[in-house]
């Protein structure tokens, strides 16, 4: 994106200022929990492109509708077992004072969405549902400086050729404006090229934040390789164990209507990075966030930054598998084990 444009400090989504990420897991079950939180409530909304999304309270997030601003958005594991990592969170907030009044009351707002990891090698033998308290552990930890690849949401995550993860990058624009992206890679779909080495994302790779191998020189690709994750599952593509779930933050002052088309735009960002993208079977999601004063800015300004959105969620995309580590038990191998040479 021109010489103009460079990562933020930390490369991570928490370089928009006022945002904090927590990650809880469980390495018995291999699954997690991860959290975005602000320091004060956030303008958020929230786009759906794939045909099989795990959510809770994200009709609240449409445009038209009247809750404006949020207190934290969880990613987790779980499948519809994790959305309980949103009660715990709800619970953290509440004992800190925090939360939407009515009356007496305060009721945090917590939207969130999970990704199918309950075959993936881990022990699921629990007798309780793990999630809230996974989600609260998530809470209490947030910070500016987390975990990539195999933490929080991304423990138990998988692509079709190798582990998943969680990933993170971010962009300072030529305006000042910051953009974050934050993304729980768990895919039907293949983030590298036939033969693993190089990413789709590739071309928007900075200072080699994903290894550095650039694009893969050999051309017409119309489709990954046959999933390993398929075969190791021993499931169809259509009995849908895959999801992408995905963040794109600002700092700008965006209204909920622009949040709403910053998750629209971010896609673009996933199906870039990761082939093919928003199947049936994948419950592909992003949702948009702002801690500006939703104020609104003018079209160049958000063209600008809906363009970086995009950008940075590819990036974040293969950061999460470029990361993921070994764990026993594991069912694919790592990007870095296929790549050790």
């Amino acid at each position: 994106m021109g010489d103009a444009y460079k990562r933020g400090a930390r490369n991570l989504i928490t370089d928009v200022a006022g945002l904090r990420v927590g990650n809880a897991q469980d390495d018995h079950i291999k699954t997690g929990t991860t959290v975005l939180v602000g320091d004060g409530p956030f303008t958020a909304s929230v786009h759906v492109m794939g045909g099989a999304p795990g959510t809770k309270e994200t009709d609240l997030l449409a445009p038209d509708k009247t809750v404006q601003e949020i207190d934290a958005l969880v990613l987790s594991g779980g499948s519809a077992f994790g959305l309980d990592a949103c009660s715990g969170v709800m619970d953290g907030l509440r004992a800190q004072g925090r939360g939407f009044p009515v009356g007496a009351m305060r009721i945090p707002i917590v939207p969130g969405a999970i990704i199918f990891d309950l075959i993936n090698g881990g022990t699921k033998d629990w007798d309780e549902n793990p999630y809230r308290a996974l989600g609260r552990k998530a809470l209490e930890s947030a910070s500016e400086h987390f975990t990539l690849g195999t933490a929080g949401a991304g423990t138990g995550a998988m692509a079709a050729m190798q582990k998943g993860g969680l990933g993170s990058a971010s962009m300072v624009l030529p305006n000042g404006a910051l953009v974050g992206a934050l993304v729980v890679v768990n895919a039907l779909g293949s983030v590298t090229t036939p033969g693993d080495r190089h990413f789709w994302a590739a071309p928007f790779e900075m200072e080699h934040e994903f290894g550095g191998t650039g694009p893969d020189p050999s051309g017409g690709h119309v489709t990954s390789e046959s999933s390993r994750k398929e075969q190791a599952m021993m499931l169809r593509a259509a009995e849908g164990a895959n999801t992408t779930i995905a963040i794109v933050a600002t700092d700008a002052d965006l209204t909920k209507t622009q949040c709403h088309r910053l998750a629209v735009t971010a896609h673009d960002g996933m199906a870039r990075a990761i082939v093919p993208s928003h199947t049936p079977m994948d419950g592909d999601l992003v949702f948009g966030v702002a801690t500006g004063n939703a104020q609104g800015v003018d079209n160049t300004t958000f063209r600008e930054i809906t363009a970086a959105g995009a950008t940075c969620l590819s990036r974040a995309i293969a950061r999460g598998v470029y990361e993921a580590t070994a764990a026993d038990g594991d069912l694919i191998p790592t990007y870095g084990a296929m790549n050790s040479d």
